[in-house]
């Protein structure tokens, strides 16, 4: 089955040139397009799309509320596409849950990657700017930041939950993760989704930061 897109963005030029790319992609299909993060979630929700590809600054409802309603609901994942290498936008979709963030300027391959990553449940950061966000999101958003103490949850895990949120604090994908621990990817998702629930986080990308945060370090 293809992957079913929305693109959301005011700038029709914008749209116009994603749905150019991911219109030539092998099992995309770009359902439906959207001006403002209202459209967005009410598209989402009647089409049944697997991605949104997320504005971040649009009139109205803007991409942050939009994508903490379709995240918290568990309509869809979330790819933010920005301008800009680090905002308080950004660092609030990230909050909101988004499965990750690209710049406007990636090219044509990353981006159709990026959208069978986050259908396939895995988190997509720029690479250019992955260390800086981090950096940046445990000093503006205090609500995830660790304290001094181990942070809830971590107790919760198994031993082998403990090593998968390890390997998403290094930025590695499900199939990466499973070459490392030796364990089949359907396994990985598993794991991946009882980190998320038992530490109460809403993607992949807010448990990167949390075991960064945390300094949560490989034992070998």
């Amino acid at each position: 089955m293809s992957i079913r897109v929305l693109v959301a963005d005011d700038h029709a030029a914008i749209r116009a040139g994603v749905v150019l790319i991911l219109g030539g992609a092998d099992g995309v299909e770009v359902v439906g397009e959207a001006a403002d993060g209202a459209e967005a979630v009410r598209l989402a929700r009647a089409l049944e799309v697997d991605v949104v590809l997320m504005d971040v600054r649009m009139p109205g409802m803007d991409g942050i509320a939009a994508t903490r309603e379709l995240v918290g609901a568990g309509v869809c994942e979330v790819l933010v596409l920005t301008t800009f290498d680090l905002d308080d936008y950004v660092h609030g979709a990230l909050r909101a849950g988004a499965a990750g963030f690209l710049l406007k300027s990636v090219s044509a391959a990353r981006l159709v990657e990026a959208v069978r990553l986050v259908a396939a449940g895995d988190g997509v950061l720029e690479p250019s700017v992955t260390r800086r966000l981090l950096t940046a999101f445990a000093e503006a958003a205090p609500a995830l930041s660790a304290p001094p103490s181990r942070p809830a949850g971590l107790d919760q895990l198994t031993e082998r939950e403990g090593e998968v949120l390890v390997c998403l604090g290094e930025g590695l994908s499900n199939q990466q993760i499973a070459s490392r621990l030796r364990i089949g990817e359907t396994t990985v998702k598993t794991h991946v989704s009882r980190v998320l629930m038992k530490l109460d986080l809403r993607s992949r990308v807010q448990a990167a930061i949390l075991a960064q945060e945390a300094g949560l370090r490989p034992t070998d």
